[in-house]
């Protein structure tokens, strides 16, 4: 499989290649050249199929020879060593729960694929190391750091906006140490993957072999079309038409979900449910994208203004409006309505979701409510304790913290300040 820069101004590469590069020469994303529809048998049988089949039937296509079949499939397995558990909040309601991982959040499949890739791909050893660069909105940096702790010939380098993660958030990228360093950056997450994305093009960094393990890398990215499989199997016995609502910041998990449609997956329609950082919804009523300042919210994985992975939309969309409509939604909602939805959860099922899954729930709500024969899944992307403060505020009371969290809590936070691309530039150089 081959893949081609979404600037439509590089080369194109193979999956290895995208892997290292992350982001093409002429800054654009890369997309796969085909992408393969899956046979009528593949859905037939879906309901027999695990986890593990079901990844590794669908991710082939998608690698093709580059990774020999036998080591795909160690590579998926290793990857989804946790469940993935869908649970009915109201009738016809479910979350969808990715936060079974080693850091409690969904980012733990991209991040584990990804590393495992990368190492596969360094086996023979070399001499120069890969840095993978990224930039977090709050749940990334922790994932890539816990995937690629410790991995040979990797050393990861991760941009966070100072005060605009949660304090687990923060120390799940900050007390690791090893392979991992953690820059807090005087800015927002838009700031941070601005720094990201001209730092894969400043030729004076050409020496360094930088890749990025941000949804916008193909192997951090692709994976995620996994999880509408998941709920599709265990929600296709319904025989309702299915809505999909997803979280969106960086939209990398809604895209993958249509790319998953694309592949012949019979989801109905897919709603992209932001924070009132909304550039997005805007775009669908003027036809004018325009990102405006970021807003600090509740929700703060998904405080997000220019989302890197909305091009991939666009382009399995043929950028045409009438393609959009025919699936595609997107509302928007405050913090204020976030907290209600918390509270209305609770006090429905006894369930606790984050600020993230709640915004899900709430367009999942809204789309229930124009197709009231259809059975909709949310997607709760993270762990509500690490997002303690929110839920005390909504419900009363502080979440669990599990084992694989509470550790932390003792360990001293270490990081870097920078300000700007210069003190990036200046780490880059001499680490």
């Amino acid at each position: 499989m081959n893949y081609f820069s979404l600037n439509h101004n590089a080369p194109d590469v193979s999956f290895e290649q995208a892997i290292v590069k992350g982001l093409a020469p002429d800054r654009g994303l890369y997309f796969p050249k085909e992408i393969t529809s899956l046979p009528d048998s593949f859905f037939e049988a879906i309901g027999s199929k695990s986890n593990v089949d079901i990844a590794f039937e669908t991710i082939s296509p998608f690698i093709g020879s580059e990774i020999p079949q036998d080591e795909l499939r160690r590579i998926v397995i290793e990857t989804l060593n946790f469940g993935f558990p869908l649970v009915e909040v109201e009738k016809d309601t479910y979350s969808l729960e990715l936060f079974h991982g080693p850091t409690l959040a969904f980012k733990d499949v991209g991040a584990r694929f990804m590393a495992r890739c990368l190492g596969y791909f360094n086996r023979n050893g070399s001499d120069q190391k890969n840095t993978v660069l990224v930039a977090t909105s709050g749940d990334t940096g922790g994932a890539v750091a816990s995937g690629f702790l410790d991995v040979e010939g990797v050393e990861v380098v991760i941009l966070y906006p100072s005060g605009k993660v949660s304090d687990v958030q923060e120390r799940q990228l900050t007390t690791l140490g090893k392979n991992i360093s953690a820059l807090k950056v005087d800015g927002s997450f838009d700031d941070c993957q601005a720094m990201v994305k001209r730092a894969f093009t400043d030729e004076s960094l050409s020496d360094i072999r930088l890749t990025s393990a941000n949804s916008i890398n193909i192997a951090r990215w692709l994976p995620q079309m996994w999880y509408f499989f998941f709920a599709y199997r265990d929600l296709k016995k319904s025989g309702k038409p299915i809505i999909a609502s997803c979280p969106s910041g960086n939209f990398g998990n809604i895209a993958a979900g249509i790319l998953a449609k694309k592949m012949g997956l019979p989801i109905d329609r897919f709603v992209a449910s932001t924070n009132v950082n909304d550039t997005v919804l805007r775009f669908l009523e003027d036809w004018n994208y325009d990102p405006h300042t970021t807003i600090p919210t509740l929700s703060n994985a998904m405080d997000v203004s220019d989302p890197s992975n909305f091009v991939r939309i666009r382009e399995m969309y043929g950028n045409d409006k009438t393609a959009f409509a025919a699936e595609f939604s997107s509302y928007s909602f405050s913090d204020g309505e976030t907290l209600e939805a918390m509270k209305a959860i609770f006090s429905e099922s006894n369930y606790v979701a984050d600020p993230h899954g709640a915004v899900g729930y709430l367009g999942l709500k809204k789309e229930l409510d124009r197709f009231p024969q259809s059975i909709g899944v949310f997607l709760e992307t993270a762990h509500p304790c690490k997002f303690t403060d929110t839920v005390e505020k909504a419900l009363g009371f502080a979440p669990e913290i599990p084992e694989s969290v509470s550790h932390i809590l003792k360990l001293d936070k270490k990081y870097h300040e920078i300000s700007d691309y210069s003190g990036l530039h200046e780490f880059l150089t001499n680490s």
